[in-house]
């Protein structure tokens, strides 16, 4: 059965367009040490990229009670600021000038992260993306995050758009997963935060983001 055309994108933002990778991982390692708690190596903390801060801590710290884990997350975005000063986030390569191209084309293009909207809507600015944007989704705007299918959901829903005629991208499994979970199609980005391997389940695999605008080509034409 042939299917339909793709109108909109919905993407991730940490590791599919913002190289946010550095940031997470230094303001993770502060926020163990401020607290008192084993830091866990780069890798360990790469693999919580993708989920709430809550989650997050929780994986790298099975032991660590809800209320300790929500403490974890409030000290987590206040040193958050102190190291985007350190270290200052930039968009991946050929992100901008691939947003524009897509745009340009027709397609409606959106986010949905687990980072908090108005965080998430400061680097979207920042990196000078965010008029490529139709519609951002953070953590806080659902009940339930990454990798249950709700950010796929709740913007199809807003947008009026089904599920076929969508592909999510990210950078992890989880948001490959959400994707699935929703009906959608999903293209892995492998210049993030996983590896290819982890990413096999994903209908499309790019290596660079500029692949965006032969995929579509490639999708709308089939």
């Amino acid at each position: 059965m042939e299917k339909p055309p793709i109108r909109l994108i919905i993407l991730d933002f940490d590791g599919t367009l913002g190289d946010t990778r550095a940031n997470i991982v230094l303001t993770m390692t502060q926020t163990l040490r401020l607290l008192g708690y084993p830091v866990a190596s780069e890798e360990a903390i790469a693999a919580t990229i993708g989920v709430p801060l809550e989650e997050g801590f929780a994986q790298l710290l099975p032991d660590l009670s809800p209320d300790e884990a929500l403490v974890c997350a409030r000290t987590y975005r206040e040193q958050f600021e102190l190291c985007r000063k350190i270290l200052v986030p930039e968009v991946f390569p050929h992100v901008k000038d691939t947003l524009s191209a897509l745009k340009e084309a027709g397609f409606i293009l959106t986010v949905a992260s687990s980072r908090r909207s108005q965080s998430l809507n400061e680097f979207l600015v920042d990196m000078e993306i965010a008029p490529y944007i139709s519609y951002v989704l953070g953590a806080d705007n659902v009940t339930q995050a990454k990798p249950h299918p709700e950010p796929v959901l709740k913007t199809l829903a807003e947008l009026g758009i089904p599920a076929g005629e969508t592909l999510v991208v990210g950078d992890m499994p989880v948001d490959i997963q959400m994707g699935k979970s929703a009906g959608a199609r999903t293209c892995a980005v492998t210049y993030g935060n996983a590896s290819r391997e982890e990413l096999s389940e994903a209908d499309y695999i790019i290596d660079d983001f500029a692949e965006m605008l032969p995929l579509m080509a490639d999708l709308q034409s089939a």
